[in-house]
């Protein structure tokens, strides 16, 4: 995966290292991004396998545009103190705890702003189920390059391999104790029972969590607020079909989507690129944003070179 640049931070832009701690003990570092007079706020939640730290280009443009970003820490990458092993292991619960602890420290910080979450791949999805079982906490969810995994959304060829591989890869990871994400050059080295998680959503469609009585495709349908999703016209991970599907499990009042192509992004438009140049991703998300709650139900679908 190529990584982003990480260039100081303007001198007008606040820097921050929050510390994070969940109830089970989990520690991590949230990086924040804070303009001199926000006007809203983001939670930003990074893909299977990425530290925080290469989203920093993307959080210094948003700051640049009044938006304070704050971006999580996944458990088992970067400032996190857990590593995944055979003796350490978690999966969506533990996952969605650290968001929701994340978003109390970013709310604390900036309180009284307008909240928007939002992830890229696997991120943008426990972003949505953070909404799920706290449709308070967001106005507005913000994806890029996310989508469901469910193999039926995916365009042929990959749909007929994908099946294969969200059983394979789960029982690698319960096989070996923890997923071999950088020897396969796949995420990173993941917890099993987060691919154990993430191959039922793939298999079946429908979002669980191990260890939470809870469904989460029905509490996800209850957000509201305003949905905006790119998805990379030459991105086989998070294709535009599968970015749909997951926008199913909404109902937000206002929805816009767009592919964007590499004319439009300034760089490939696949899965990873954008966090190297997150110029025009940026301007797209805040362009005609809707902070508050809206209250008119609005569909676009627009193709980037068409616009």
């Amino acid at each position: 995966m190529p990584l982003a640049d990480t260039a100081p931070s303007p001198p007008s832009i606040r820097a921050l290292e929050l510390p994070v701690a969940s109830p089970d003990g989990h520690r991590a570092e949230l990086l924040a991004r804070i303009p001199p007079t926000p006007t809203a706020r983001l939670l930003w939640v990074p893909a299977l396998g990425v530290a925080a730290r290469h989203y920093l280009p993307f959080a210094d443009a948003l700051a640049a545009r009044d938006v304070a970003v704050f971006l999580h820490e996944w458990r088992g990458n970067g400032s996190s103190s857990l590593r995944a092993s055979r003796a350490n292991d978690w999966g969506y619960r533990e996952l969605l705890a650290d968001i929701a602890a994340s978003d109390a420290i970013a709310t604390a910080t900036t309180p009284d702003l307008p909240r928007v979450i939002g992830g890229h791949s696997l991120g943008g999805q426990l972003a949505g189920m953070h909404l799920g079982l706290q449709p308070d906490a967001a106005s507005a969810l913000w994806l890029v390059a996310s989508a469901a995994p469910y193999w039926r959304a995916y365009p042929r060829p990959s749909r007929w391999w994908l099946p294969l591989a969200y059983r394979l890869l789960p029982w690698l990871a319960r096989a070996n104790g923890v997923l071999p994400g950088r020897f396969i050059r796949f995420a990173g080295n993941e917890a099993r029972s987060v691919m154990t998680d993430w191959g039922r959503t793939a298999l079946s469609g429908r979002y669980a969590a191990t260890g939470m009585d809870i469904d989460l495709d029905a509490a996800m349908a209850k957000f509201e607020g305003e949905a905006r999703a790119i998805a990379m016209s030459e991105d086989w991970l998070a294709p535009p079909s599968a970015m749909a599907f997951l926008l199913s499990k909404f109902r937000p009042a206002r929805m816009e989507t767009a592919v964007f192509d590499a004319a439009r992004l300034g760089a490939r438009a696949d899965h990873f690129a954008w966090m190297k140049r997150p110029e025009a991703v940026v301007d797209y998300l805040v362009e005609g944003h809707c902070w508050a709650a809206c209250n008119t139900r609005k569909i676009v679908t627009a193709r980037a070179s068409s616009l």
